[in-house]
């Protein structure tokens, strides 16, 4: 009954990432310069995975081509969902190619292996399924668990009053017979998630372990929710790039001005430019290419490569999309803020400014905490903007 085989979720586009998501999946957003897919696929080889089938959809030439068919000596099939009609229906797609016991987690979320060896030791333990669940703050923005002992009572998606503290952590073990399971339940709004068929077999009395457990676990749902994982993996050396002293990582081909400061902890990558009189830090992530101007301040931000912060600027709190320009003096004070996300207003966010792929800002920009730039706006000089910037869109005095 050993686990060696896992599936990876990551057909989904991420809508409430947008407009980080515009021209990829969510899981190949970067955290600390890697993409978030990579901190789970080391999870799981870490856990003692031999074998992974990846569900890709939405952008999936990007998942591919930066993965290709190996990781750490570990392969990597791919598996199609044409339409995303959710998770239950992703799974599905490795139907005929996964006939043993499998680990099945969501490509959005960096976590520790301790989590997966849980779930895989309390699977092979009792022979039933099993999901990690973790104690959280804020449980009713997740799918929410009910234990009795260590038998889950109830799973409820996103409940409007959080009826625990105990969430699903979106990490299963299973076998083959998930397959009938999801076939025979039915689909809600045209979509079959993985959870309604959980639910469905606890009702009918399947026993189904809540695994409780606990290690880093940081998922990706909204653009500020990139900050918080960039935090928890440079706070963990979670890096590639060589370390000076534990807190400042910077890759050899980058070129740091002796005049500029870096603040740990922070990761510089490949052939960046830090100009004199930069302050770089903390927790600051900037991509391969990058270039900051002389005498600009980054704090507390994921700059994603080839983006180009000019001299005397200020980001505090940001998120960019790789190509961005951002010229002299843009201004971004940071959170706190209430941002919109489609429809819905997300009181008092630690967010500054994202400013999606190939973003171009004259100078003298002064930005709004809170502000949504989409994918290729024009900013003119000396502007103020605010609220969401719509992609494409010419903004002048």
């Amino acid at each position: 009954m050993g686990v060696r085989t896992a599936v990876v979720l990551a057909a989904g586009e991420g809508t409430r990432l947008h407009p980080l998501t515009r021209n990829r999946p969510k899981p190949m957003l970067p955290a600390a310069n890697r993409p978030v897919m990579a901190y789970v696929f080391d999870a799981l080889i870490d856990a003692g995975i031999e074998q992974i089938h990846v569900v890709v959809g939405y952008k999936r030439d990007r998942v591919q081509e930066y993965f290709g068919h190996s990781y750490r000596n570990v392969p990597l099939t791919y598996h199609i969902q044409e339409k995303q009609l959710g998770s239950g229906h992703a799974l599905l797609q490795v139907q005929e190619a996964v006939t043993e016991s499998m680990i099945v987690v969501n490509g959005d979320r960096a976590l520790e292996a301790g989590i997966i060896k849980d779930v895989i030791d309390a699977y092979e333990q009792y022979g039933t399924p099993a999901l990690a669940v973790l104690e959280r703050d804020h449980p009713n923005r997740y799918g929410t668990v009910v234990l009795d002992g260590g038998r889950i009572q109830q799973l409820v998606e996103k409940p409007d009053v959080a009826i625990s503290r105990l969430i699903n952590a979106g990490v299963y073990a299973f076998d083959a017979s998930i397959f009938d399971a999801i076939d025979q339940t039915p689909r809600e709004d045209g979509e079959l998630a993985l959870t309604a068929t959980i639910s469905r077999l606890i009702d009918e009395g399947t026993v189904v372990r809540g695994v409780r457990t606990e290690g880093m676990w940081v998922d990706a749902t909204y653009p500020w929710d990139i900050l918080h994982m960039n935090r928890e993996l440079l706070a963990r050396g979670r890096v590639e790039e060589p370390s000076e002293d534990g807190e400042v990582w910077v890759a050899d081909s980058a070129l740091v001005h002796e005049d500029a400061t870096l603040l740990g902890p922070v990761v510089i990558g490949p052939d960046c430019v830090v100009g004199p009189g930069s302050v770089v830090g903390p927790n600051v992530a900037l991509g391969r290419n990058v270039t900051i101007g002389a005498n600009a301040t980054v704090e507390q931000s994921v700059i994603d490569a080839d983006t180009r912060v000019g001299p005397g600027s200020v980001l505090i709190d940001c998120v960019t999309g790789q190509d961005v320009h951002l010229g002299a003096s843009t201004i971004v004070p940071g959170g706190p803020a209430d941002v919109r996300i489609n429809a819905q207003v997300y009181e008092n966010q630690e967010l500054g400014a994202v400013f999606a792929d190939r973003v171009r800002a004259e100078g003298a920009i002064s930005v709004a905490p809170g502000t949504l730039v989409g994918s290729g706006a024009h900013l003119h000089t000396g502007v103020q903007i605010s609220g969401y910037i719509v992609e494409g869109a010419e903004v002048m005095r």
